[in-house]
């Protein structure tokens, strides 16, 4: 595949591609599946497909990396983001990584459907790694044929730039581009494989190195290939630390260590927004954890409908539940144990590894406490009383199936009134409703519960002293009207697979405000109907999805 010119806004991407330039190569360049040793990528060129067509873009993205409307659908970005063709500049690669994949270390994987096109560096003077995901086999495709489907794609695609605008640490999707062709998947693992239209999606992210890059090198014992991978990253992804490959080994073991406690601070804030939200990534793998704190990998992912700290989106996870909403602070702790343990041979001693690890729970701590006052509508939470009033409505939203989204929303609009004899619970049982799955369920027991805690609530506000407008605006702050729900993923992909892609541009628009009042998009943040309760891909979806 050749360089070819293209129109004026796509020729001014200016790549960098300093990965390749200082990193060490696989010095075998044919494309078949092999183990890769000594080397951090191997190059490899997407796969050319039939019919490039762009079905959405992000302009937010398309901004980042100083493009236009004009630039996106002019015919030449198709061609270049569906993997047709390459612009200047670009180096096309495959990364190689391994990683703990449900617990179990899994050896070497890498980027199996995934192949970077290289770094740009925008008018800010930001670093932009442009990544096709979809685009063709790799050596590291592991027997797969590094194609995606419509619906994974389209998934990847809206939820990347949904939890963006809900301000959750993620990487970005620039577009989703149909490629003319047929993909056969077996979506649900039962031996009944069929076609499904394929699809390429173009993530954007200042980096997509993750815990697994590091941790291959130091399962094979290649230090030399380690230590080169990690100055690479300290002077590209964290130059704030000052790393010097130069300088004396104690100096290089500070930053490596102050290195890994910023790795541990951000995960516990990435952690912290996944439960804000009630997102479940579903795959917590060790090679799905970005380096810089980042959402990556978008799959068998879901928001909590009813609340229920034992759930997983992911079918594959269903019996022993690894990965449910409940246990992501504690796997993304175990994660960067692992990371640790693969950090430890360039570092040589455990105490400043295992501060680190602690200040990672101390982080997340911290995090919550302000992230779940904010969503009480309270200035802060402290003390036994305080974690005892959340702990007891969390419990009551296990309790029924009670939607956490609609219900933290409607809560923005309880009055507590003057005292106790104020508080109404019929009133409060109308206000939140919207959020109850099955309204019989409410019986007397619960009433009851509810009504103690809901004068606790009301006591609690009172107290805290801010008037029912600040209080309202902090609550709108943290808790999202609309979330990109499962089922109406589904229907956009139901559309779309028809040739419809309405749905679609509706999503994109609308989750560009999660927080905002739509009129006339109510349906958009309506709980999961009862049709969309077992319906394939509208509650649980497997790693194919």
């Amino acid at each position: 595949m050749n360089a070819e010119p293209h129109s004026a806004g796509l020729e001014r991407l200016r790549f960098d591609n300093r990965f390749v330039s200082e990193l060490p190569a696989d010095p075998v360049t044919d494309n078949y599946r092999r183990a890769v040793e000594g080397a951090c990528y191997s190059k490899v060129a997407p796969t050319p497909v039939a019919a490039p067509r762009l079905v959405a873009y992000s302009s937010e993205v398309a901004s980042m990396l100083d493009l236009d409307a004009s630039d996106c659908l002019a015919p030449g970005f198709a061609e270049v983001f569906g993997g047709n063709r390459l612009l200047a500049g670009m180096l096309p690669y495959a990364t190689v990584y391994g990683g703990h994949q449900f617990g179990n270390w899994a050896g070497q994987l890498g980027d199996g459907r995934a192949i970077n096109l290289g770094e740009i560096i925008n008018r800010n003077g930001q670093r932009l790694a442009l990544q096709l995901k979809g685009a063709g086999p790799t050596p590291y495709s592991r027997g797969a044929d590094g194609l995606a489907v419509l619906r994974s794609s389209l998934r990847e695609f809206l939820c990347s730039e949904a939890m963006h605008h809900l301000g959750v640490p993620t990487t970005r999707a620039l577009s989703l581009v149909l490629t003319g062709e047929q993909v056969v998947r077996d979506m649900f693992y039962d031996g009944h494989p069929r076609p499904e239209p394929g699809a390429v999606v173009c993530r954007v992210a200042p980096s997509f190195t993750r815990f697994g890059h590091f941790q291959i090198h130091a399962a094979r014992q290649d230090l030399a290939t380690l230590e080169k991978l990690v100055a690479y990253t300290l002077t590209t992804d964290f130059p704030a630390l000052g790393f010097n490959a130069q300088a004396p080994l104690a100096a290089r073991k500070a930053v490596y260590v102050a290195w890994f406690r910023e790795v541990c601070r951000r995960t516990a804030l990435l952690a912290a927004e996944w439960m804000r939200v009630g997102f479940v990534h579903g795959v917590m793998n060790t090679d799905n954890m970005s380096i810089l704190g980042l959402t990556i990998d978008y799959g068998p992912y879901g928001w909590l409908e009813n609340f229920d700290p034992d759930w997983t989106p992911n079918t594959t996870d269903a019996q022993h539940r690894r990965y449910r909403y409940g246990q992501q602070p504690q796997i993304a702790l175990w994660n960067l144990v692992q990371l640790a343990n693969a950090l430890y041979p360039l570092i040589d001693e455990a105490p400043p590894l295992e501060a680190a690890l602690d200040a990672y729970g101390e982080t997340y701590q911290e995090a919550m406490h302000t992230r779940m006052a904010a969503k009480l509508g309270l200035r802060s939470l402290s003390g036994a009383d305080d974690e005892a009033l959340l702990g007891e409505l969390l419990g009551l939203l296990a309790a029924i199936e009670t939607d956490m989204t609609l219900f933290f929303r409607a809560l923005a609009d309880f009055q507590p009134g003057a005292d106790d004899s104020a508080v109404d619970i019929d009133a409060f049982l109308r206000l939140v409703a919207e959020a109850y799955y099955v309204p019989a369920e409410i019986d007397g027991a619960y009433r009851e519960r509810l009504g103690a805690w809901l004068r606790r609530y009301a006591a609690r506000v009172r107290a805290d002293g801010q008037s029912p407008a600040q209080r309202r605006a902090t609550m709108h702050a943290v808790n999202p009207r609309y979330v990109l729900r499962n089922y109406l993923a589904q229907l956009a992909i139901d559309a779309a697979e028809a040739g419809d892609y309405g749905k679609i541009h509706e999503l994109l628009d609308t989750l560009r405000h999660p927080y905002t009042e739509q009129p006339g998009r109510e349906h958009l943040a309506a709980k999961r109907p009862d049709w969309a309760r077992q319906r394939a891909g509208c509650s649980m979806l497997s790693c194919s999805s």
